[in-house]
């Protein structure tokens, strides 16, 4: 296995399946943030790197993949201490977007999209707080899946903002990308009044597209339509969906400082630009000047628990559009940023499942998304499944 696409921080990691099952023959790699016993991770970061240790046994998530006979092929970059949407790193590179070499392949699971958007494994893990397997995975032109916050386990992962990070996978095909869920997730009822009837279109996420990618991505509502008894655009935030982002994004912040404060002031590490600027902003952040925030999450949380009910689901564009050239700085750059999280806020900040789909937008992936309640994610994958495949 040649990585022509710098997918791999470690190439050389190879981890037999423990046993056969559902995933014989398949193999996968995981984002340099998950604990493989006797590894060091770098979580994007050398200074990480020099001042932990190996760790002493593997993510229960990768022990279970292993045990459903998957092979574990590697170890993929990831953005400096996963705190950005890019997949650009300016210690370790940055990984090869295989659909345009030109363009950014998204993160901050980069190198778990990259190996499988070209073929170098089958699936992968990534982590997503912020929308870190979503965006790439739109970016790549593959699958993606974000769970319910708390559905499959976190232990033996360095964490970000723990009341958002979630351990999600992508992949080519989205059957296997619910094959997965099968092993991943706790069964639960599939009881067919569970089976969503009502989709949402929120006109504030879809005003964020860009022209060609509304125009790529509108086509596919008639056929949605024809799945469910009941299709209506609907206004999601009436504080806007800024609101709802920059609540999202100082409450991550809070929890980042909280997480990581302590070693940022011991050892003070060389962050690249961006990543450092935005650990200094955490740094200034109070949860006891922030109780706007946090009511709004929870305002969010229960709104879009009693809309979606047991059969509801939102279909959004997974980003506002295709995969940022390389290298892109100042105003353009952070306008996308801002646009783009205001996207991935939404189950972010409810601590809902999103399943990911690739489209094609002018010879470049976009990503059209589908959102249901907590705990709905193999209905959901069930759903997209059969939607793909009509």
């Amino acid at each position: 296995m040649k990585d022509k696409w710098s997918a791999f921080v470690d190439e050389s990691v190879l981890i037999e399946p423990k046993n056969t099952g559902k995933l014989d023959g398949l193999s996968f790699t995981v984002k340099d943030v998950f604990s493989l016993e006797g590894y060091k991770n770098r979580a994007g970061s050398p200074d990480w790197y020099k001042t932990h240790g190996p760790a002493e046994k593997t993510s229960p998530v990768i022990t279970t993949l292993l045990e459903h006979g998957a092979t574990l092929r590697g170890v993929a970059h990831t953005d400096e201490m996963m705190y950005s949407l890019n997949g650009e790193n300016v210690h370790y590179g940055t990984p090869v977007n295989p659909i345009d070499s030109t363009r950014i392949p998204g993160g901050s699971s980069s190198g778990s999209a990259v190996a499988v958007s070209a073929e170098m494994v089958d699936f992968s893990l990534g982590t997503d707080t912020g929308g870190s397997v979503r965006i790439p995975s739109s970016y790549c032109g593959i699958y993606g899946i974000r769970p319910t916050h708390g559905a499959v386990s976190i232990d033996g992962v360095v964490p970000l903002a723990k009341s958002f990070d979630t351990v999600g996978w992508m992949a080519r095909e989205i059957d296997l990308l619910l094959e997965i869920g099968t092993v991943l997730l706790e069964p639960n009822s599939h009881d067919q009044q569970d089976v969503f009837q009502h989709v949402y279109l929120p006109d504030d996420a879809w005003t964020l597209l860009d022209q060609k990618t509304k125009e790529a991505l509108v086509p596919s509502i008639p056929a949605i339509e024809e799945r469910v008894k009941h299709c209506e655009w609907v206004t999601l935030a009436e504080e806007g969906l800024a609101e709802w982002a920059n609540a999202f994004r100082v409450i991550q912040g809070i929890e980042i400082w909280r997480e990581h404060g302590e070693w940022i002031q011991s050892v003070n590490p060389s962050f690249g630009p961006g990543i450092k600027e935005r650990f200094e902003w955490t740094s200034t952040l109070k949860a006891s000047q922030s109780e706007n925030e946090f009511t709004l999450k929870e305002k969010v949380r229960e709104e879009l628990a009693n809309l979606l009910g047991k059969d509801g689901l939102l279909v959004i564009p997974t980003a506002p559009g295709a995969a940022p050239i390389r290298n892109l700085h100042g105003e353009m750059a952070e306008q996308y940023r801002s646009k783009t999280m205001q996207l991935t806020c939404i189950a972010g900040l409810a601590g809902l499942p999103q399943v990911t789909m690739p489209f094609n937008v002018a010879g470049l992936p976009i990503g059209l998304s589908f959102i249901a309640n907590r705990h709905k994610d193999m209905q959901l994958l069930q759903w997209v499944n059969t939607f793909v495949k009509k």
